[in-house]
């Protein structure tokens, strides 16, 4: 992507200018809402295949791990191809064929180490490459063996005995969690609670709610508190990368986890804290937090990034509040705009920098770093540092979500699990479904379509029962793709009408019911149209958009984005579709000739809406095997866009409120 001059103006103004002018450039900068997919074309021509030295081969280490989480973050927003062949071409420089890690040291028990494994699970989910779940299980056989402080808490690194530190959180609990969730080991999460637990408990400062960077359990070492074991000094990014450490975990942490609500008020109390230390005229933080007016501290950029990573995102997937107007989300937009006017540059010759970066800090080692408030402001600060650009695309994408991403909150959105039950037996022995779900991001998957109801603050979950009116209590959506036939799965679950009235009386209370249907030799339309009858809507035995080999022209429809669905216009693809035929209540939204491929119907209090093929599965929306001019996922976001809006206000929704807009005093 190239600059152009406004937006190279534009970098300049803010970078020199400050107060009111600055806040303003910075604003018309924001209004592009391009930062991350900018971010991650430097980074992929700053350092190719992940090599951050060019004149040392790449090795396995967090500052990779930070970057790479950053780009999984750009990935998920755009499905721009060049940002996963960018994570995959990275990970792979550093993996053997049989997945062992050549540059690791394991001997060395370095939490640091374990961050890159969420890369190998981001992988192995995408690709199904058993050669990265390999390695992201030789990761965790290695925390088993992970030397631990006489209460539970991992040691940093084996030269750091009894020593917690904040960045440790960040390195290893959320790849933890979502280990734990992939390999049906919900006994972890209890630990896994208990390390953050821990580090609250212990290096918590009781006058300022923030936590000290380090906490040492035996009290012995030089830096620490000879009463507490606390280090003296409340490091900014630390604290950065445990509010990161906490929202991403969460992710994966089941809903009836005790550990769950006790990991949120955490995250809580400790926003709140972060809020309280914001820079009223810059919106940003002081490297040493607590202590803005001494000598020397100065405003530090990756630890900024973090703090509006964690606060937007915390809101959006509702672990935080989102009081109006001056609540955490506000203090998040304030804190990107400081991000914005003060640390994002356009340099000649070197295309976009991000600048403002401490090289990094730490405790004890050789040489001895004491700690001290002196030893933390004089370390090297540095622009393009890939923790700091790491943390910048983190920070952008969810800055980017933000004007919606609390349109749907409270709102729960159910993927079936019943007509369509097909499973299979994954990498550990285990029988899952995997045909349109959420947790599957392979090719059948419905990953990014899970994904995207997410980003507007729904909740996501999977219904593997009979859809009755009980089992259907909290649903708001109701997502039903390819119903399965005898040749898909001999052990199929047929609609049949009593089915059709329990979802019609549903629907009629309120429910949004989605359809997305197949051609007969994939799903079932016989049986199941005596459900989408219901609502006038038959489904025909008709093949069309057939398409053979790669000859994707077969499968286009264009969507000339005039509909009540769709407000802009698409190119989406399709493959081997039936067609529809309505009556009332039903009526046509997207059609082609005579031909029609999605109809809605509005039936009592709720809504209806059929679409003639599952198309936002992964392997058509995940930007790695379509032609560029095919923009499903786009189309995706503005169809669960329109899906979200026709959800009646149970819980009252709250209105999307551009970033840009100013606060209210």
């Amino acid at each position: 992507m190239k600059f152009n001059r406004g937006f190279v103006a534009l970098l300049a103004l803010a970078a020199t200018l400050g107060g009111p002018a600055g806040a303003r450039a910075a604003d018309q900068l924001w209004a592009q809402r391009v930062w991350a997919q900018r971010a991650a074309d430097a980074a992929i021509s700053r350092w190719p295949d992940g090599r951050l030295s060019p004149s040392s081969p790449s090795t396995w280490n967090y500052e990779l791990g930070t970057l790479l989480d950053g780009m999984d973050a750009a990935w998920l927003s755009t499905v721009d191809p060049r940002c996963f062949n960018y994570i995959k071409a990275s990970v792979d420089a550093l993996l053997a064929p049989d997945g062992s890690i050549p540059t690791l040291k394991p001997e060395e028990h370095q939490l640091d180490n374990i961050l890159l494994g969420r890369q190998l699970l981001f992988l192995y989910g995408v690709t199904l490459d058993k050669r990265y779940l390999a390695a992201a299980t030789f990761l965790w056989d290695q925390l088993a063996r992970q030397p631990r402080n006489t209460e539970g808490g991992y040691w940093h690194k084996q030269r750091y005995p009894n020593q917690m530190w904040l960045d440790g959180l960040y390195m290893a609990e959320p790849f933890r969690a979502q280990y734990a969730a992939l390999s049906h080991h919900p006994e972890e999460f209890a630990d896994i609670t208990r390390q953050f637990v821990l580090m609250e408990e212990h290096a918590r400062d009781p006058k300022t709610g923030l936590l000290y960077h380090g906490w040492d359990a035996s009290k012995r070492e030089r830096w620490a508190n000879p009463q507490t074991g606390d280090s003296s000094q409340i490091w900014a990014r630390g604290m950065g990368w445990y509010m990161m450490a906490l929202v991403d975990a969460l992710d994966y942490y089941p809903e009836d986890e005790p550990g769950r609500a006790r990991l949120i008020s955490i995250l809580r109390r400790e926003a709140a804290a972060v809020a309280r230390f914001q820079d009223k005229n810059t919106g940003l933080w002081y490297t040493m937090m607590n202590k803005p007016g001494e000598k020397g501290n100065y405003f530090e950029s990756s630890s900024a990034c973090m703090f509006v990573y964690a606060l937007a995102k915390g809101v959006r997937r509702g672990y935080l509040p989102n009081n109006r107007p001056n609540g955490l989300m506000s203090v998040a937009e304030r804190g990107y705009k400081g991000i914005l006017a003060h640390f994002a540059y356009f340099v000649p010759d070197s295309g976009f920098t991000f600048g403002g970066t401490v090289k990094a800090s730490g405790l004890g080692g050789e040489p001895y770093r004491d700690g001290s408030y002196a030893y933390y402001i004089g370390e090297k600060v540095v622009s393009n540092d890939p923790k700091g650009v790491g943390a910048f695309l983190l920070a952008s994408t969810e800055m980017e979500y933000a004007p919606e991403s609390t349109l749907a909150r409270g709102l729960t959105v159910a993927v079936d699990g019943w007509f369509n039950s097909q499973q299979r037996t994954d990498a550990l022995g285990h029988q899952v479904y995997f045909h349109y779900k959420w947790d599957t991001w392979d090719n059948p998957g419905y990953g990014l379509f899970g994904h995207l109801f997410r980003e507007f603050g729904a909740r996501t979950s999977e219904l593997d029962a009979e859809p009755t009116l009980a089992n259907l209590k909290g649903a708001d959506v109701y997502v039903i793709a390819s119903p399965d036939n005898l040749d898909k799965n001999p052990k199929a679950h047929f609609a049949n009408a009593e089915d059709a009235t329990q979802l019609a009386e549903w629907v009629r209370t309120g429910g949004v019911l989605v359809i997305m249907e197949n051609d007969t030799s994939f799903a079932d339309l016989d049986h199941f149209n005596v459900i989408s009858e219901r609502f006038g809507i038959h489904f025909n035995s008709i093949l069309r958009k057939h398409v053979i080999g790669t000859n994707w022209e077969q499968g286009r429809i264009d969507i000339d984005g005039k509909g009540p669905v769709f407000h802009h216009p698409h190119t989406i693809f399709v493959k081997d579709v039936c067609t529809i035929s309505s009556s009332q209540p039903a009526r046509s939204v997207l059609e082609e000739g005579n031909d029609v491929y999605m109809a809605t119907a509005k039936y009592g209090k709720g809504t209806v809406v059929a679409m003639t093929d599952p198309w936002l599965y992964d392997e058509y929306t995940d930007g790695r095997k379509l032609p560029a001019m095919y923009d499903n996922y786009a189309a995706g976001k503005e169809f669960v866009r329109w899906i979200l809006e026709q959800a009646p206000p149970v819980r009252e929704l709250e209105k999307p409120r551009s970033v840009f807009e100013k606060s209210q005093p």
